[in-house]
């Protein structure tokens, strides 16, 4: 197969922008989207043809969210062998035909397999690890690989390969990670899922930044085998999506027992049936859930910013609303439990080593990427270290009984209390700007413990930043987690799709808006893919010379309000409108004020209309 890189590396696979079908799949479930192909709406390769003219669209033009590091040259005529095989012998199954992404630690024959290390640009893996493997027999489409933070070392998703993946609902944030790629892609429709993995955050951050549910399953519910990892210990693959019963498909065919994965044994007995069982509207009837306050307002699970807590209580009010009942509990000593418990840095300078020699890849070790100069500065001190640091046998004990003490600790404390689940914020900060330090995880109550979690979007901040809320759960009780996620689901209805990357086939991707009243009027464009308001404004009655300035303000007709932007003394140019203002716009909630030295504190108003 012949492969290229994705935007902003070497070349993107190019297909035609203007979609000449009427389906949108925009926002589509995989259900909806099986019923369009069983009904004729849609087939296979349309849905990969539209797929592919988003990523085309939007990730390295539009916002250039750079979520993509290959894009797989064969997924169109293996979606048309999928249609042939329907009209045969009809679908596999629920994922047949439907287009899915990889994040690019993921082992695949066909593609390469790069941790984001232009060390491992034209690494081939002998074979599909498991979950692709599954994903492959299910007739899942692969249209492309996502970038990841390099080497799965970091929440940020940033690489040598891919460089710095930006997050849709505001592209001067970070996606999270590390597989911000796959967040990035689902939220802003590069196909209908996508699959992440998680050492310590590395599904559920990324859904939480990107207004998507994520799930790590039961430490040994799901194989690792074919992911490079970062964690032997901690690490643990799995779905990204906009929906939960998306979510759950996935899981159905993912999880399981596998020979090659001793870990699995303990799945035997754990995978009854399918997940989509659970999917129930009433899931949250009689659940206790425990909002878990350990140094709550400031400095804990809760603190940081006490908007993330405000969003995060009213979350899960909505889950009382809707059948749930709530306690407040702190867990004595859980704190200094995580800190002693983690193993990655005891685990990943063997097990990458490890997973390099046996796949035959270009370079060997770490050591070998170090001294090649094929990674990025971002982790030079952090590969460092773990070639300097020798590690300590006992020091490791130490930490692996650590962790048997955090499961105990957390399954004690919801036995007393008789909690279904624990609950608290995903991230207790919003997501950083691209270039700050990421801080605020609270990933480690689920890594450190092998116990499921599901992240769920739980709102937005004030400037359209999405959060994520935490539901943890005893071991190999995912279908509890998945029935009070539906039950969330469906009642709160959390999910919003980025205003940057609409539907292709929508009629207002441009939408024109003017001004016209005594003494100014104006032509305005809005380009949607970009957020961009370009306007050319003409001011009558008052001299040049005496405009100091003219002001974008936020307010409807007959009402004040404070100002969002500065245009100055130019009347024609461009503007980024932010996700809040964008609502405003179209709801002709904006107007322009022109100030002159006669009159600084506005002479004319100008409400801003949508034509």
């Amino acid at each position: 197969m012949n492969m290229k890189f994705a935007p902003i590396l070497l070349a993107i696979f190019l297909v035609d922008s203007v979609i000449a079908q009427e389906y949108d799949a925009f926002e589509k479930t995989i259900p909806e989207l099986q019923a369009a192909m069983e009904d004729g709406e849609t087939s296979s390769e349309q849905l990969v043809r539209q797929y592919l003219a988003r990523i085309e669209a939007f990730d390295n033009r539009g916002p250039v969210l750079n979520a993509m590091t290959f894009i797989n040259e064969d997924a169109i005529e293996t979606a048309r062998e999928l249609d042939q095989e329907r009209r045969k012998r009809g679908p596999r199954g629920p994922l047949h035909g439907i287009p899915v992404l990889l994040k690019d630690n993921y082992d695949t024959y066909d593609m390469p397999t790069t941790a984001g290390l232009v060390a491992l640009a034209g690494f081939m893996a002998p074979d599909d690890g498991y979950q692709v493997r599954k994903l492959r027999e299910a007739g899942a489409v692969f249209i492309g690989k996502t970038n990841m933070h390099e080497a799965a070392r970091g929440i940020t998703t940033i690489s040598s390969l891919g460089g710095q993946t930006r997050n849709p609902y505001d592209p001067a944030r970070n996606p999270g990670g590390s597989s911000g790629g796959t967040g990035a892609a689902v939220a802003a429709n590069y196909a209908a899922v996508g699959m992440g993995s998680d050492t310590c955050g590395s599904i559920r951050i990324p859904a939480a930044n990107n207004n998507l549910f994520g799930i790590r399953v039961t430490q040994g519910l799901s194989s690792r085998d074919g992911i490079i990892p970062l964690s032997d210990t901690q690490d643990v693959g799995g779905p990204l999506a906009r929906s939960v019963v998306d979510l759950v498909t996935v899981l159905d065919a993912t999880v399981g027992y596998d020979p090659e994965d001793v870990q699995t044994a303990v799945a035997r007995g754990h995978v009854l049936g399918s997940y989509t069982d659970f999917l129930r509207e009433d899931g949250l009837n009689g659940k206790r859930l425990g909002l878990l306050k350990n140094n709550l307002v400031d400095d804990g699970l809760f603190g940081t910013y006490q908007e993330v807590t405000d969003i995060i209580r009213s979350a899960a009010e909505l889950m009382v609303e809707n059948g749930a009942e709530t306690i407040e509990l702190e867990i004595d000593g859980l704190d200094e439990a995580l800190e002693s418990s983690g193993v990655i840095r005891m685990e990943f300078l063997r097990d990458f080593d490890a997973y390099l020699a046996k796949s035959n890849a270009p370079v060997n070790s770490l050591e070998e990427i170090l001294e090649s100069g094929q990674y990025h500065e971002d982790l030079e001190s952090g590969y460092r270290r773990e070639l300097e640091t020798e590690a300590d046998p006992e020091e490791y004990r130490a930490m692996l009984a650590g962790r048997e003490e955090v499961t105990r600790m957390v399954i004690a404390a919801m036995t007393e209390h008789n909690l279904d689940a624990l609950v608290y914020p995903t991230l207790r900060a919003r997501p950083r700007m691209i270039g700050e330090s990421a801080y605020g995880s609270s990933c480690q109550i689920a890594a450190h413990s092998g116990l499921p979690a599901i992240s769920l979007p739980a709102g937005f901040t004030d400037d359209g930043v999405p959060l994520g809320i935490e539901l943890l759960a005893p071991a190999f009780e995912e279908a509890s987690l998945i029935s009070m996620a539906f039950a969330y689901e469906q009642a709160v209805k959390p999910r919003t799709p980025p205003a940057r990357t609409p539907s292709l086939l929508a009629d207002d991707l441009d939408a024109d808006f003017r001004i016209d009243v005594p003494g100014i009027n104006g032509r305005l464009n809005l380009d949607r893919t970009t957020q961009m308001l370009h306007y050319e404004l003409r001011v009558r009655g008052i001299r040049s010379r005496d405009i100091i300035d003219i002001k974008l303000h936020r307010g409807l007709s007959g009402e004040n309000g404070p100002i969002i932007e500065l245009l100055g003394v130019d009347r024609t140019g461009s503007i980024a409108i932010r996700n809040p203002h964008l609502d405003d716009l179209l709801d002709d909630g904006l107007y322009v004020l022109v100030y002159t030295a006669q009159e600084p504190t506005g002479a004319i108003r100008g409400q801003i209309e949508l034509r």
